[in-house]
């Protein structure tokens, strides 16, 4: 799982690509997810999502993703499970004191952040507090939810 986690941030910007189109298309189909019932769609596509996200971020499933804003390393993969950068500890070799054998979560995050087209600015985006109410949920979901509603507002 590690050497895929590094593979997905030494290659953040096509994830990025791949993700903002990912992301719309989930988001089109939001009338679809309505009539089906998002709390019915919930369990199946948080599921594969463990699986998909497991596998290529080796994600903690925080029901939060912001995968797209630290270089597509999980923040949640921090030891100390800090999720706006890194603590004091990080050695000089880049990786993490509590885990000396594993690259800072943070110091690829930066690295693959590099990587990507607005990778730049969204690193410096300071995230909310984890809800951990959310652990387990697909962040999919949330995402589509989430954007087909400030979507409508907007058409208002």
């Amino acid at each position: 799982m590690y050497s895929v986690r590094r593979w997905s941030v030494r290659h953040a910007g096509a994830m990025e690509r791949f993700y903002q189109a990912f992301e719309r298309a989930v988001v089109a189909l939001d009338p679809l997810w309505r009539r089906i019932g998002y709390e019915r769609l919930e369990k199946p596509v948080a599921a594969f999502e463990k699986v998909v996200k497991g596998f290529l971020f080796d994600c903690q499933m925080c029901g939060q993703c912001a995968l797209s804003s630290t270089g597509m390393s999980c923040s949640m993969n921090c030891p100390k499970s800090l999720r706006n950068g890194p603590c004091g500890g990080v050695r000089a070799n880049g990786n993490c004191e509590v885990k000396p054998d594993m690259r800072c979560v943070w110091v690829e995050a930066f690295e693959g952040s590099q990587r990507m087209r607005e990778g730049q600015a969204t690193i410096r985006v300071v995230q909310i507090a984890v809800d951990r109410r959310l652990e387990g949920r697909s962040s999919w979901l949330k995402v589509a939810r989430d954007k087909a509603v400030l979507k409508t507002e907007a058409a208002r």
